[in-house]
């Protein structure tokens, strides 16, 4: 069986090669959205064409971003969203809430400090940690039933 996962949220540590290396071996794919900042805050004007105003400038730029994360997560089997601590990740959020809505399941990664501000988007996860290592465990254990 293959597993299908989709890896959102922040992208400023290397949590995504964390896991993608402690899945190796195992019969998953990877996807996720664009995690060069420059061009996934610019993608919308540098392909449609500049804004004056900063406000839509970003909407464009979430605009051809969802088309992206939209299908990621449509097309996932598990989503993993990760709260990192150097910004306020309202689009990582978004994410899990989108995953939940479509009945995907999800773990979330998150520092202990932000357990409080997170907690409904925790109580929609089938697991939270504050490891990317737990999470290839997670997926090893679902793909083969043995534990770490």
């Amino acid at each position: 069986m293959t597993l299908k996962v989709y890896l959102s949220g922040e992208i400023h540590t290397d949590w995504r090669e964390q896991i993608i290396d402690g899945c190796k071996g195992l019969d998953v794919e990877f996807s996720s959205p664009v995690t060069d900042h420059g061009a996934s805050d610019d993608c919308g004007v540098r392909i449609l064409g500049a804004e004056d105003q900063k406000y839509w400038h970003d909407h464009k730029g979430a605009m051809v971003n969802a088309i992206r994360t939209r299908k990621g997560i449509a097309d996932a089997d598990v989503v993993v969203v990760r709260f990192g601590e150097k910004y306020k990740q309202w689009n990582a959020a978004f994410d899990a809430g989108y995953a939940a809505a479509l009945g995907k399941s999800l773990i979330v990664v998150q520092m202990p400090e932000h357990q409080h501000a997170l907690k409904e988007v925790d109580a929609a996860a089938l697991a939270v940690t504050e490891d990317p290592a737990k999470v290839a465990d997670i997926l090893r254990y679902v793909l083969t039933g043995k534990l770490p």
